[in-house]
């Protein structure tokens, strides 16, 4: 099979797939992209290959990206990577520290993004040596209060505050009461 009749099947596969899967009819994503409905159903048959403005109409009625339509791993892969119940994520209690670390982000994230979702006990303080250089954190707090300090300054967070603050030098996350916050630690 040449190229274009490759392409031009895996498009006429991938236009159905995304179709059917919003439980969009041929009439309906018709009216959605302005392509007319013959012209949808020769194009899912392999028959018709789509100009460059009926497909950009598609890939915005069907809401998905141009690659996607034409990429035949990104056809392959689950949309859904991975789906851990709660009692699966893992959990760092760090007694010493006072606090409960949940692990969100994936292990081929260390290093890179990562993620955590800690509570913190009354009176727990995470103190932390520096990261490597160019490391950022990013604290929101869901409940409670915390205090952050980075480098000699601090900042007291309630519910619902943001706080970035520099990780390569000293820093501490600080409870006088019991709160919960979620910690993006953003390497460069």
């Amino acid at each position: 099979m040449s190229d274009r009749a490759e392409i031009t099947q895996r498009l006429a596969a991938r236009v159905r797939e995304e179709r059917t899967a919003k439980g969009l009819s041929l009439d309906a994503l018709s009216k959605l992209s302005g392509v007319s409905r013959s012209m949808l159903s020769q194009i899912e048959r392999g028959e018709s290959s789509p100009t460059v403005a009926s497909l950009w109409n598609l890939t915005r009625a069907l809401n998905v990206d141009f690659s996607r339509l034409l990429d035949e791993e990104a056809a392959e892969q689950a949309a859904i990577r991975e789906h851990l119940r709660a009692g699966q994520v893992p959990v760092i209690r760090d007694r010493s520290a006072g606090c409960d670390i949940r692990i969100l982000s994936s292990p081929d994230e260390v290093g890179q993004t990562e993620v955590y979702d800690i509570d913190f006990n009354a009176g727990a303080a995470l103190e932390s040596a520096p990261h490597k250089t160019g490391c950022t954190e990013h604290l929101t707090v869901i409940s409670g209060s915390v205090e952050v300090q980075s480098s000699g300054e601090q900042a007291v967070a309630d519910a619902g505050d943001t706080v970035r603050y520099a990780a390569d030098v000293d820093h501490a996350i600080r409870a006088e009461h019991a709160a919960r916050v979620i910690l993006v630690v953003k390497n460069p």
